[in-house]
């Protein structure tokens, strides 16, 4: 027995004292990394490699940024734009708007959707992906759907939209 916990000794000195070998300790330049613990610890934060409470809360400067939809002028000037359309999917976290066919009551044959992507939440030409279907019937029963050849009316929708953006975000701006 006493033979057994000498040698079990023996083991765990050996395994303390190679724990100590060059791998597990790193040689560090004092002139990159600062001296104090609190300033080593800011810095690791800022690079990503530590946790702080302000990060968590939803303070830290992550890339990422949720807004409300009503604070968003592009989404907003997209719904008052579109808003005599019905609606059958409308996803601010996915950023995508899609209308439900629509006909005007001159020709009750041919009718569009429009689906929009937001691709930013700048007000920008390309911050706004827009797609246009037609669809044509003949009868009930005999339709054809197609992407919009013409750019007449994504130019047209797409200015509309971010001229009102626009709007909103001066607005916004003043209060």
């Amino acid at each position: 027995m006493k033979t057994l916990s000498k040698t079990f000794l023996i083991f765990l000195l050996i395994l303390s004292f190679t724990g100590c070998s060059k791998g597990f300790f790193k040689k560090v330049d004092t002139r990159k990394v600062p001296v104090n613990a609190q300033e080593r610890a800011r810095k690791n934060v800022e690079e990503g490699r530590g946790v702080s409470l302000k990060g968590m809360i939803g303070g830290g400067n992550k890339s990422t940024t949720y807004q409300f939809s009503t604070s968003n002028p592009l989404w907003r000037a997209s719904l008052e734009i579109i808003d005599f359309m019905p609606l059958t999917t409308v996803d601010y976290s996915g950023g995508i708007i899609i209308t439900d066919w629509y006909s005007d009551s001159q020709d009750l044959g041919e009718s569009i959707k429009i689906t929009l992507r937001f691709l930013s939440n700048e007000i920008r030409s390309d911050s706004i992906k827009i797609i246009v279907h037609k669809k044509k019937c003949s009868t009930q029963i005999n339709c054809v759907t197609s992407l919009a050849t013409s750019d007449l009316i994504k130019n047209e929708l797409r200015s509309t939209i971010l001229r009102k953006a626009s709007l909103f975000e001066k607005a916004d701006k003043k209060k």
